[in-house]
C-alpha cells in the first residue's frame, strides 16, 4: 500500500515538473517576444496582449480549456482522468505563479528555438506519466467526431497553424508567425526524442488471456485498430488470440498502461515500424 501511495506521489510530483517547464518555456521566452506557437498558450498569449496585460496567459488557458472539456464530454464521452486534469490546472497556476521570472532573450531565434525545446522536454513528460495539459487536442478530437475522413493530427496541425496566423494578424508581423511555426517544430522534435525516438511508429504484439477486453479497450479508448491473429502456445498446446496493433509513438505508453491495467501478465512485444500507411497514419 505504500509502496502504491509512493509511486502516485512519484507521478504527480512529475507531472508538476514537467508543467513547470512548459510554464517557465512561455514566461522565459515565449510569452515576452509574443511567439504564440499554437494551442490555447498561444491563443492566450494574443489575448494577454490585447487585452494590455490585464488577462493573465495562465488563467485564460484555464478558461478555455473548462468548456473545451465540458463539450469534450458531452461530444464523445473521453474519461479524461484525475491526472489530465491535475495537469491541466497546474500548468495554468504555474504559468501565472511564475511571472516574475524575468525573460532570458529578446532575439527571436533564441527564443524561439529554446523555448519550444523546454515546451517539448516538459510536454514530453506529461506525456511519459500519463497526463496532459488539455489545450487544442480536445478540440481536435471533438472536431474528428464529425469529420472523422480528416485524422486527428491533421485537425490539431490545423488549429496550430490557423491560431499562429491568428496572432500575425492581431500583432501585425508575419515574422512572428514564422518564429512561432519555428517554436511548434522545435516542441514537436523533442516531445518524439524523448518519447520514442526518432522512428515513425510503433508496432504492439499481445499475448494474453484476455485478449478481448484489450482489444475492446483499444478499439474504444484509443480510437486504434486491432488485428487478432490466431496463435498457438506450442508449449500448453492451447490456442489464443494475438493482437497486433499499430500506433503512433505518443500513443505507445497508454496501450501498456492499458494492456497492464487489464492483465499485468500479458507478454508484449515492441517494435519499431520504419513506415506505415493507412487510415491514421501516412497514405
Amino acid at each position: 500500500m505504500l509502496k502504491k501511495i509512493f509511486r502516485v506521489l512519484y507521478e504527480y510530483i512529475a507531472i508538476t515538473f514537467g508543467s513547470l517547464l512548459v510554464a517557465l518555456s512561455l514566461n522565459l521566452f515565449l510569452v515576452p517576444n509574443k511567439i504564440a506557437a499554437g494551442g490555447f498558450s498561444g491563443i492566450a498569449t494574443v489575448v494577454y496582449y490585447v487585452s494590455h496585460y490585464k488577462l493573465p496567459v495562465g488563467m485564460t488557458m484555464l478558461a478555455l480549456n473548462i468548456p473545451a472539456f465540458i463539450l469534450g464530454v458531452k461530444t464523445i464521452g473521453v474519461d479524461f482522468g484525475v491526472k489530465s486534469i491535475y495537469g491541466t490546472v497546474i500548468l495554468s497556476v504555474l504559468t501565472d505563479t511564475t511571472t516574475f521570472v524575468p525573460c532570458i532573450t529578446y532575439d527571436k531565434l533564441l527564443a524561439s528555438v529554446f523555448g519550444g525545446a523546454l515546451m517539448g522536454i516538459g510536454l514530453a513528460i506529461v506525456l511519459l506519466f500519463g497526463a496532459t495539459t488539455g489545450g487544442t487536442e480536445m478540440l481536435a478530437k471533438i472536431i474528428h467526431k464529425y469529420i472523422s475522413f480528416i485524422s486527428v493530427g491533421q485537425i490539431l496541425l490545423g488549429l496550430d497553424v490557423a491560431v499562429i496566423v491568428l496572432a500575425s494578424v492581431v500583432f501585425k508581423s508575419y515574422e512572428l508567425g514564422l518564429w512561432a511555426i519555428l517554436t511548434l517544430f522545435a516542441c514537436s522534435k523533442l516531445i518524439d526524442a524523448i518519447l520514442e525516438g526518432v522512428n515513425f511508429a510503433k508496432a504492439l504484439i499481445i499475448i494474453s488471456d484476455k485478449s478481448d477486453i484489450i482489444a475492446e479497450k483499444i478499439l474504444k479508448e484509443l480510437d486504434r485498430g486491432v488485428t487478432g491473429l490466431h496463435g498457438i502456445g506450442m508449449w500448453t498446446k492451447t490456442e489464443k488470440n494475438v493482437l497486433l496493433c499499430v500506433v503512433k509513438r505518443h500513443e505507445v505508453s497508454r496501450v501498456k498502461n492499458l494492456v497492464k491495467s487489464v492483465d499485468k501478465r500479458a507478454f508484449v512485444i515492441l517494435t519499431d515500424v520504419r513506415e506505415v500507411l493507412g487510415e491514421g497514419f501516412s497514405v
